[in-house]
Protein backbone atom coordinates (compact mmCIF):
# COMPACT_ATOMS: atom_id res chain seq x y z
CA UNK A 1 0.00 0.00 0.00
CA UNK A 2 1.43 3.40 -0.72
CA UNK A 3 1.80 6.28 1.69
CA UNK A 4 0.77 10.18 0.92
CA UNK A 5 0.37 12.56 3.87
CA UNK A 6 -1.60 15.24 1.90
CA UNK A 7 -4.92 13.90 -0.41
CA UNK A 8 -6.26 16.79 -3.17
CA UNK A 9 -10.07 16.27 -4.47
CA UNK A 10 -10.61 17.68 -7.56
CA UNK A 11 -13.80 18.63 -8.01
CA UNK A 12 -15.65 19.99 -11.42
CA UNK A 13 -12.72 20.85 -14.77
CA UNK A 14 -10.20 19.43 -12.20
CA UNK A 15 -9.32 15.69 -13.42
CA UNK A 16 -5.62 15.96 -12.96
CA UNK A 17 -2.48 17.38 -11.00
CA UNK A 18 0.16 18.94 -12.06
CA UNK A 19 3.62 19.08 -10.71
CA UNK A 20 3.88 15.48 -9.36
CA UNK A 21 6.79 13.00 -9.58
CA UNK A 22 7.15 9.23 -9.66
CA UNK A 23 3.25 9.16 -10.44
CA UNK A 24 1.54 5.74 -10.32
CA UNK A 25 -2.03 4.97 -10.37
CA UNK A 26 -3.55 3.10 -7.07
CA UNK A 27 -6.76 1.20 -7.47
CA UNK A 28 -7.96 1.11 -3.91
CA UNK A 29 -10.95 -1.08 -2.32
CA UNK A 30 -12.83 0.25 1.03
CA UNK A 31 -15.36 -1.64 3.01
CA UNK A 32 -17.45 1.23 1.08
CA UNK A 33 -16.59 0.14 -1.88
CA UNK A 34 -14.38 1.80 -4.90
CA UNK A 35 -13.51 5.41 -4.58
CA UNK A 36 -14.84 7.74 -7.78
CA UNK A 37 -12.01 6.98 -9.49
CA UNK A 38 -8.44 5.46 -9.17
CA UNK A 39 -5.82 7.62 -6.71
CA UNK A 40 -3.04 9.14 -8.62
CA UNK A 41 -0.28 8.95 -6.44
CA UNK A 42 2.97 10.93 -6.58
CA UNK A 43 5.58 12.95 -4.71
CA UNK A 44 5.46 16.95 -4.82
CA UNK A 45 9.57 17.96 -3.97
CA UNK A 46 9.42 15.05 -1.86
CA UNK A 47 6.19 15.59 0.18
CA UNK A 48 3.60 11.82 -0.50
CA UNK A 49 0.65 13.36 -2.21
CA UNK A 50 -2.66 11.41 -3.26
CA UNK A 51 -4.95 13.09 -5.97
CA UNK A 52 -8.77 11.87 -6.31
CA UNK A 53 -11.13 12.93 -9.12
CA UNK A 54 -14.49 13.48 -7.00
CA UNK A 55 -16.41 13.44 -10.21
CA UNK A 56 -14.61 10.35 -12.01
CA UNK A 57 -12.20 11.56 -14.59
CA UNK A 58 -14.60 12.68 -17.63
CA UNK A 59 -16.73 13.86 -15.17
CA UNK A 60 -18.97 10.48 -14.80
CA UNK A 61 -20.73 10.87 -11.38
CA UNK A 62 -23.58 13.72 -10.19
CA UNK A 63 -22.69 14.76 -7.04
CA UNK A 64 -25.56 12.34 -5.43
CA UNK A 65 -23.53 9.63 -6.83
CA UNK A 66 -19.85 10.37 -5.55
CA UNK A 67 -19.06 7.75 -3.01
CA UNK A 68 -18.34 10.06 -0.60
CA UNK A 69 -17.65 7.21 2.04
CA UNK A 70 -14.96 5.29 0.09
CA UNK A 71 -13.64 8.62 -1.02
CA UNK A 72 -12.10 9.32 2.48
CA UNK A 73 -11.51 6.28 3.49
CA UNK A 74 -9.10 5.87 0.91
CA UNK A 75 -7.58 8.42 1.47
CA UNK A 76 -7.24 7.55 5.30
CA UNK A 77 -6.00 4.19 3.79
CA UNK A 78 -3.16 5.40 2.42
CA UNK A 79 -2.24 7.58 5.22
CA UNK A 80 -3.05 11.09 4.47
CA UNK A 81 -3.30 13.60 7.50
CA UNK A 82 -4.43 16.95 4.86
CA UNK A 83 -7.04 16.97 2.65
CA UNK A 84 -7.21 20.06 0.20
CA UNK A 85 -10.98 20.36 -1.37
CA UNK A 86 -11.23 22.34 -4.84
CA UNK A 87 -14.67 22.98 -5.42
CA UNK A 88 -16.55 25.25 -7.60
CA UNK A 89 -19.25 27.35 -6.53
CA UNK A 90 -21.74 29.79 -7.14
CA UNK A 91 -21.70 33.10 -5.28
CA UNK A 92 -24.73 34.26 -3.32
CA UNK A 93 -23.24 37.40 -2.37
CA UNK A 94 -22.68 41.23 -4.25
CA UNK A 95 -19.22 41.19 -2.88
CA UNK A 96 -18.36 37.98 -4.39
CA UNK A 97 -17.44 37.61 -8.00
CA UNK A 98 -17.24 34.89 -10.57
CA UNK A 99 -12.94 34.07 -10.59
CA UNK A 100 -12.83 34.93 -7.03
CA UNK A 101 -11.77 32.62 -4.63
CA UNK A 102 -12.67 31.98 -1.12
CA UNK A 103 -12.20 29.94 1.94
CA UNK A 104 -14.98 28.93 3.90
CA UNK A 105 -15.52 27.89 6.98
CA UNK A 106 -18.44 27.07 7.16
CA UNK A 107 -21.15 24.36 6.19
CA UNK A 108 -24.77 24.14 5.60
CA UNK A 109 -26.04 20.86 4.97
CA UNK A 110 -28.82 20.20 2.74
CA UNK A 111 -28.57 17.17 1.03
CA UNK A 112 -31.23 14.66 1.20
CA UNK A 113 -30.03 10.97 -0.41
CA UNK A 114 -26.23 10.52 0.73
CA UNK A 115 -24.63 8.67 3.77
CA UNK A 116 -23.05 11.18 5.92
CA UNK A 117 -20.89 9.08 8.67
CA UNK A 118 -18.77 5.95 8.90
CA UNK A 119 -20.46 5.19 12.02
CA UNK A 120 -23.70 3.02 12.66
CA UNK A 121 -24.16 -1.10 12.88
CA UNK A 122 -23.31 -1.19 16.10
CA UNK A 123 -21.29 2.19 16.66
CA UNK A 124 -22.16 5.63 17.32
CA UNK A 125 -20.16 8.55 17.78
CA UNK A 126 -20.85 12.50 17.74
CA UNK A 127 -18.48 14.28 16.07
CA UNK A 128 -18.91 17.59 17.13
CA UNK A 129 -19.32 20.27 13.63
CA UNK A 130 -18.54 23.65 15.21
CA UNK A 131 -15.27 23.88 13.61
CA UNK A 132 -15.49 21.60 10.28
CA UNK A 133 -12.86 23.77 8.51
CA UNK A 134 -9.31 23.35 9.85
CA UNK A 135 -8.32 26.79 10.62
CA UNK A 136 -4.30 25.71 10.74
CA UNK A 137 -4.79 24.52 7.18
CA UNK A 138 -7.26 27.52 5.71
CA UNK A 139 -4.36 29.19 6.57
CA UNK A 140 -2.21 27.76 4.70
CA UNK A 141 -4.45 27.88 1.54
CA UNK A 142 -4.42 31.62 2.30
CA UNK A 143 -0.72 31.89 2.04
CA UNK A 144 -0.65 29.54 -1.09
CA UNK A 145 -3.23 31.94 -2.92
CA UNK A 146 -1.10 34.92 -2.28
CA UNK A 147 2.35 33.15 -3.08
CA UNK A 148 0.61 32.48 -6.71
CA UNK A 149 -0.85 35.70 -7.50
CA UNK A 150 -1.45 38.60 -4.95
CA UNK A 151 -3.76 39.87 -7.82
CA UNK A 152 -6.30 37.04 -6.91
CA UNK A 153 -9.85 37.88 -4.79
CA UNK A 154 -9.48 36.01 -1.91
CA UNK A 155 -12.08 36.35 0.75
CA UNK A 156 -11.35 34.32 4.20
CA UNK A 157 -14.48 32.84 5.85
CA UNK A 158 -17.99 32.37 5.07
CA UNK A 159 -20.81 29.85 4.86
CA UNK A 160 -21.31 27.10 2.17
CA UNK A 161 -24.70 25.63 1.16
CA UNK A 162 -24.51 22.58 0.43
CA UNK A 163 -27.82 21.48 -2.05
CA UNK A 164 -28.97 18.06 -3.54
CA UNK A 165 -28.54 19.09 -6.95
CA UNK A 166 -27.92 17.89 -9.72
CA UNK A 167 -30.25 21.04 -10.82
CA UNK A 168 -29.19 24.51 -10.08
CA UNK A 169 -30.93 25.94 -7.40
CA UNK A 170 -34.18 27.88 -8.40
CA UNK A 171 -34.78 31.86 -7.47
CA UNK A 172 -36.77 31.24 -4.68
CA UNK A 173 -34.29 28.53 -3.23
CA UNK A 174 -31.51 31.26 -4.00
CA UNK A 175 -32.99 34.19 -2.67
CA UNK A 176 -33.67 31.35 0.80
CA UNK A 177 -30.30 30.41 0.73
CA UNK A 178 -29.12 33.99 0.76
CA UNK A 179 -31.22 34.58 3.83
CA UNK A 180 -30.48 31.84 5.77
CA UNK A 181 -26.70 33.74 6.62
CA UNK A 182 -25.05 31.39 3.18
CA UNK A 183 -22.00 33.16 0.87
CA UNK A 184 -21.95 29.87 -1.33
CA UNK A 185 -23.73 27.31 -2.88
CA UNK A 186 -22.15 24.15 -4.22
CA UNK A 187 -23.21 20.41 -4.49
CA UNK A 188 -20.46 18.38 -2.69
CA UNK A 189 -18.56 19.35 0.23
CA UNK A 190 -21.18 17.33 2.41
CA UNK A 191 -20.91 14.93 3.55
CA UNK A 192 -17.38 15.48 2.64
CA UNK A 193 -15.95 17.77 5.13
CA UNK A 194 -18.02 15.48 7.97
CA UNK A 195 -16.33 12.31 6.73
CA UNK A 196 -12.72 13.86 6.49
CA UNK A 197 -13.62 14.98 10.50
CA UNK A 198 -14.79 11.23 11.58
CA UNK A 199 -11.40 9.76 9.64
CA UNK A 200 -9.47 12.38 11.71
CA UNK A 201 -7.80 14.16 8.49
CA UNK A 202 -7.65 18.33 8.52
CA UNK A 203 -9.87 19.55 5.69
CA UNK A 204 -10.21 22.85 4.11
CA UNK A 205 -11.95 23.69 0.78
CA UNK A 206 -10.66 26.30 -1.87
CA UNK A 207 -13.84 27.64 -3.36
CA UNK A 208 -13.76 28.95 -7.08
CA UNK A 209 -16.57 31.57 -7.61
CA UNK A 210 -17.76 30.78 -11.17
CA UNK A 211 -21.25 32.95 -10.97
CA UNK A 212 -23.99 34.62 -9.02
CA UNK A 213 -26.26 31.41 -9.15
CA UNK A 214 -29.64 32.79 -10.20
CA UNK A 215 -30.24 35.56 -7.29
CA UNK A 216 -29.41 38.32 -8.56
CA UNK A 217 -31.22 40.92 -10.70
CA UNK A 218 -28.68 42.01 -13.05
CA UNK A 219 -26.66 39.29 -14.13
CA UNK A 220 -26.86 36.00 -15.96
CA UNK A 221 -28.51 32.87 -14.06
CA UNK A 222 -26.19 30.47 -13.99
CA UNK A 223 -25.93 27.77 -16.69
CA UNK A 224 -23.05 24.31 -17.12
CA UNK A 225 -21.18 26.42 -19.67
CA UNK A 226 -21.00 29.22 -17.96
CA UNK A 227 -19.65 27.78 -14.65
CA UNK A 228 -17.47 25.45 -16.50
CA UNK A 229 -15.95 28.06 -18.67
CA UNK A 230 -14.88 30.19 -15.30
CA UNK A 231 -13.54 27.18 -13.69
CA UNK A 232 -11.43 26.25 -16.40
CA UNK A 233 -9.89 30.22 -15.86
CA UNK A 234 -9.30 29.08 -12.65
CA UNK A 235 -7.83 25.56 -13.29
CA UNK A 236 -4.31 26.83 -13.64
CA UNK A 237 -4.49 29.14 -10.83
CA UNK A 238 -5.95 26.01 -8.70
CA UNK A 239 -2.94 23.61 -9.80
CA UNK A 240 -0.33 26.10 -8.44
CA UNK A 241 -1.96 27.15 -5.55
CA UNK A 242 -2.34 23.45 -4.56
CA UNK A 243 0.88 23.16 -5.01
CA UNK A 244 2.18 25.99 -3.00
CA UNK A 245 0.36 24.93 -0.48
CA UNK A 246 1.61 21.39 -0.19
CA UNK A 247 5.42 22.81 -0.15
CA UNK A 248 3.90 25.07 2.83
CA UNK A 249 2.68 21.85 4.46
CA UNK A 250 6.21 19.76 3.94
CA UNK A 251 7.75 22.62 6.43
CA UNK A 252 5.02 22.88 8.89
CA UNK A 253 2.77 20.37 9.28
CA UNK A 254 0.74 21.38 11.87
CA UNK A 255 -1.25 19.27 14.52
CA UNK A 256 -5.42 20.20 14.08
CA UNK A 257 -8.04 19.23 16.62
CA UNK A 258 -9.12 17.60 13.61
CA UNK A 259 -6.60 14.32 13.75
CA UNK A 260 -8.08 13.60 17.58
CA UNK A 261 -11.80 14.70 16.59
CA UNK A 262 -12.75 11.30 17.96
CA UNK A 263 -11.27 11.59 21.57
CA UNK A 264 -14.29 12.84 22.78
CA UNK A 265 -16.60 11.61 19.95
CA UNK A 266 -17.25 7.85 20.36
CA UNK A 267 -20.27 6.99 22.81
CA UNK A 268 -19.62 3.50 21.91
CA UNK A 269 -16.56 1.66 23.33
CA UNK A 270 -14.53 0.25 20.70
CA UNK A 271 -14.75 -3.03 22.88
CA UNK A 272 -18.55 -3.03 22.99
CA UNK A 273 -18.53 -2.93 18.93
CA UNK A 274 -19.32 -5.72 16.77
CA UNK A 275 -15.98 -7.04 15.80
CA UNK A 276 -16.93 -6.81 11.97
CA UNK A 277 -17.79 -3.30 12.65
CA UNK A 278 -14.76 -2.69 14.86
CA UNK A 279 -12.19 -3.88 12.31
CA UNK A 280 -13.92 -1.06 9.82
CA UNK A 281 -13.60 1.57 11.95
CA UNK A 282 -10.19 1.38 13.83
CA UNK A 283 -8.47 2.75 10.94
CA UNK A 284 -10.30 6.06 11.74
CA UNK A 285 -9.16 6.24 14.95
CA UNK A 286 -5.13 4.64 14.30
Amino acid sequence: MPHAIVGVIGGSGLYQMDGLQNVYEHEVQTPFGAPSDVIVCGTLEGTPVAFLARHARGHKLIPSEVPYRANLYALKQLGVRYVLSLSAVGSLREELHPLDMVLPDQFIDLTRHRNSTFFGSGAVAHVSMAQPVCPLLQRILARAVQATDANIHLHQNGTYACIEGPQFSGRAESLWLRSMGADLVGMTNMPEAKLALEAQMAYATLAMVTDFDCWHPREAHVTTSMALENLLKNASRAQQITAHAIRFLRHDMPVSAAHTALQNALVTAPDDMPAATRQVLELLWS
